[in-house]
């Protein structure tokens, strides 16, 4: 039984080593074409010039409407009480509001169970 795997095992080495020797042989010839490959298409055509790099032009925010800013400020101003200077208004592209009112919605569809 040992004398028939150790057998065995040696033809499949054998195969395997020969196998080795196949690719060995492919992998050179491939070298060899595409090394041929590369002096020809070197000599053939000059290096293309690496193309200008554009600089990054600044995203334009959207403008928003004056409308738009005075009620903002009227909320504001009913939140607070008061009067408050307002710096800065802009977009914001969040997911937020709206997984919030899917979840709302979800969870307000309450399943009855019954005994």
């Amino acid at each position: 039984m040992a004398s028939e795997l150790r057998l065995e095992c040696k033809f499949q080495m054998a195969e395997m080593e020969q196998k080795i020797r196949d690719l060995q042989a492919k992998m050179e010839a491939l070298e060899k074409l595409v090394g041929a490959g590369a002096v020809k298409t070197a000599a053939a055509a000059p290096p293309a010039p690496a193309p200008a790099a554009e600089p990054a032009k600044p995203v334009a925010e959207p403008e928003i409407a004056e409308e738009v800013i005075l009620a903002i400020s009227a909320a504001v101003a009913a939140f607070l009480g008061k009067r408050a200077h307002i710096r800065q208004v802009r977009l914001a592209s969040s997911m937020a509001w709206a997984q919030h009112g899917r979840a709302s919605i979800q969870a307000s569809h309450g399943i009855v169970v019954q005994r």
